[in-house]
C-alpha cells in the first residue's frame, strides 16, 4: 500500500497516475487484510466468550452439587423426622422413599413425553429430504 496524502479537493482522485489494474490490485489487497482483520477479530471475541462461558458452566456445575447436596439433606431430615412421628426409623424412610420415588415418577414420565416431542433439526431434513428429492428426479 502506498502512503499516498489526500489532496486538499477531496474530489479529486488519491492516485490518479495509477491504472485501473493497480487499483483493483490495491482494492483486493486491502479487501483481503479488511477481511483477515475481521477473522482474527471474531477468533478474538469467541475465545473470550468461550471463556466466559466455562467460567459461568463451573459456577453453574458448582451451584447443581450444592443443590444436590442440599435435596438430599433435606430428605434425610424428613425422613428422620418421619421415623421419630411414626416412633419407627424404617417406616419413616420407607414414607419418605415412596414420596421421592412417586416424584421421580412424575419427573420422569414428563421429561419422557417431552423428549419424544423434540425433532433434532426440522428445518434441515426437510430440506435435505427435499434435495434428494430433487436431485432423484433430476437423475430420472
Amino acid at each position: 500500500m502506498s502512503s499516498a496524502s489526500v489532496p486538499s479537493d477531496p474530489t479529486q482522485p488519491l492516485e490518479p497516475d495509477q491504472s485501473l489494474g493497480q487499483l483493483l490490485s490495491r482494492l483486493t489487497e486491502d479487501f483481503g487484510a479488511l477481511v483477515s482483520t475481521q477473522i482474527a477479530l471474531a477468533r478474538v471475541e469467541a475465545k473470550e466468550e468461550m471463556q466466559r462461558a466455562a467460567r459461568s458452566a463451573r459456577l453453574l456445575g458448582a451451584g447443581a452439587a450444592a443443590a444436590y447436596f442440599a435435596a438430599l439433606l433435606a430428605v434425610f431430615t424428613i425422613a428422620w423426622a418421619l421415623a421419630d412421628a411414626f416412633d419407627s426409623v424404617w417406616l419413616g424412610f420407607l414414607v419418605t422413599t415412596i414420596v421421592v420415588a412417586v416424584v421421580a415418577g412424575v419427573l420422569l414420565a414428563a421429561g419422557r413425553r417431552r423428549m419424544a416431542e423434540v425433532q433434532p433439526m426440522p428445518e434441515t431434513t426437510e430440506t435435505i429430504q427435499e434435495d434428494v428429492q430433487w436431485a432423484r428426479r433430476q437423475a430420472s
